[in-house]
């Protein structure tokens, strides 16, 4: 990291006697922060706690972890109700077209989940704006309403427009966890815990796919597929519960420009007390859960819906979008492709099928510290010889672990199914795969987010939006792009894809910065340019 890299804004938040900051100097940072002190070199708390209790940054490290776990597991649960009937798609064919030809009926249902995926991202250009206007606590109890009455319809529904309709109901509702998650994360924890927690958060987006595939698998051994959906409804109903029972609204009104704190590892209540200003109360129990609080900005709603379109010609935003696409998007080709794939070249059943993504799981769970805390050590690394200027741009050599995983992912299971060779080997490329999505979207997402984290809800959105429309497309293409090229050429092509887009990271490091700053002059950009209350001392 070129050390001239911050050497225009020495020290814009290392003095913590100035009580603001022109709104036009905190838009110049655009992710540029002393993160650490100069002389002590501890830790700088980014933002910095308020001295009001309720303020999130103040809650134990306990209550901190169980709301990144809760807002996980919903994203879980979402996934894992979205993706995992996949395993059971010929059952699913024979019950609705039960005198058709599968090779006529599969792409018919295979509209069940294609339209799934693709509103799940769509849904959010309408939920993120309401919970960045509104609070996330009153967008999370009505999406998962939604979500769970969704649920308990497509037990009973017998007719194919209706299921149709329903799956389409459940993705609205299913997608706001995906986008709220991140914007949680970073409403309760400090800018140099995100990093890891962040990393969890990934790891569930692909541990939900898996893990539904597998326990799916499993039900449809001695049951009906249909009792694939009363199971998730119980998860769905049990998430519910507990969200509308301890989850609190997170989003919390800050300063332009806080004082800022020092991290004691010894001691975490590091809040900054004015002995002028009067201490808030903490509130209540039955307070805490109001559903709803205000208004969190003056910004318009209409404003906020259009922002996500003009994001994605960011530079560090597109790639993230684009590192999203090559890592899920490719899965859900292979998912979209997995039964028949294995089906031919191993004989195996769908519970079979299922119990190879144990190797997804366990490539999940690796990826969580590879993402997380690699990537935040990597960050913290070139931070101390920047002398404490923290840039997100930090944080992308930590990529590269990635871009060795998911092109060998790829060419593993195209050359295994292609040649048929022992199942072993596309089966450890469903876990390359998955450990590159937990490592590599954190890492690319965290990038973004940390570049423009006062719209970090809509830059969430727009990088799943575009994820989710480019795996919609290629549940569509795979099929017939392999029957035509083949697993090897098909899969060797998405490879090369996959390690292309990767390396961009190169240039970002180098050159992110600046791409940044003038990017931030566009025409264009200056049309969904932030106002100063949604700030969040960052």
């Amino acid at each position: 990291m070129p050390k001239g890299r911050t050497a225009t804004m020495p020290g814009l938040f290392a003095n913590a006697s100035r009580s603001s900051v022109r709104l036009d100097e905190k838009r110049a940072a655009l992710g540029n922060v002393r993160l650490r002190d100069r002389v002590t070199h501890e830790i700088i708390l980014i933002p910095a706690p308020s001295n009001d209790p309720n303020d999130p940054l103040n809650w134990s490290q306990v209550y901190k972890y169980y709301i990144a776990t809760l807002v996980c597991l919903a994203m879980f649960v979402c996934n894992f109700l979205a993706a995992g009937p996949t395993i059971a798609i010929l059952h699913t064919a024979r019950d609705f077209f039960p005198t058709e030809d599968p090779s006529r009926s599969l792409p018919w249902v295979a509209y069940f989940f294609t339209s799934t995926a693709l509103v799940q991202g769509i849904g959010n250009f309408l939920w993120v704006p309401l919970a960045n206007k509104y609070g996330r606590r009153p967008v999370y109890i009505i999406s998962y309403a939604v979500f769970l009455a969704a649920a308990l319809w497509l037990i009973f529904e017998k007719h194919f427009a209706g299921f149709l309709l329903g799956r389409i109901l459940l993705g609205f509702g299913s997608g706001a966890a995906e986008s709220l998650a991140p914007m949680t994360i970073a409403d309760v924890f400090f800018l140099h815990e995100r990093g890891a927690i962040m990393a969890l958060y990934t790891s569930f987006l692909s541990i939900g796919v898996a893990s539904g595939i597998v326990i799916d698998g499993l039900i449809v051994i001695h049951h009906t597929w249909r009792t694939i959906y009363k199971v998730a409804a119980a998860l769905v109903a049990f998430i519910y519960l507990l969200a509308l029972f301890t989850f609190p609204e997170t989003a919390f009104k800050r300063e332009a420009q806080p004082s800022l704190g020092v991290h004691d590892p010894e001691k975490h209540d590091t809040r900054q007390s004015n002995p002028a200003t009067q201490t808030p109360t903490r509130r209540s129990y039955i307070q805490r859960l109001r559903v709803f609080n205000g208004t969190l900005t003056d910004e318009s709603l209409l404003k906020m819906f259009f922002r996500p379109l003009g994001l994605g010609v960011l530079p560090s935003v597109l790639w993230a979008a684009l590192v999203q696409a090559v890592t899920i998007g490719f899965l859900v080709a292979v998912t979209s492709n997995v039964a028949v794939a294995y089906l031919k070249t191993y004989g195996f059943q769908p519970w079979q099928v299922g119990l190879s993504f144990i190797s997804a799981i366990i490539g999940s769970l690796i990826g969580i510290p590879a993402g997380g805390q690699l990537g935040d050590r990597v960050a913290d690394w070139f931070t101390r010889r920047n002398r404490g200027m923290r840039s997100p741009e930090m944080r992308l050599p930590g990529i590269a672990l990635s871009l060795i995983t998911a092109p060998l992912a790829l060419i593993l299971y195209g050359v295994g199914i292609q040649n048929k060779l022992h199942w072993i080997c596309p089966t450890i490329g469903l876990g390359l795969l998955n450990f590159s999505i937990t490592q590599a979207t954190n890492i690319c997402l965290v990038y973004a987010i940390d570049a423009y984290r006062p719209i970090a809800g809509e830059i969430t959105l727009t990088i799943l939006g575009l994820k989710s429309l480019f795996g919609f497309l290629l549940s569509f293409y795979t099929n017939p792009w392999v029957k035509e090229a083949g697993y090897l050429n098909a899969y060797g092509t998405m490879a090369a894809i996959a390690a292309g887009v990767m390396l961009l990271w190169i240039p970002l490091y180098f050159w992110g910065d600046t791409l940044r700053r003038r990017t931030w002059e566009w025409k264009l950009i200056s049309y969904i340019h932030w106002t100063s209350d949604r700030e969040v001392g960052e």
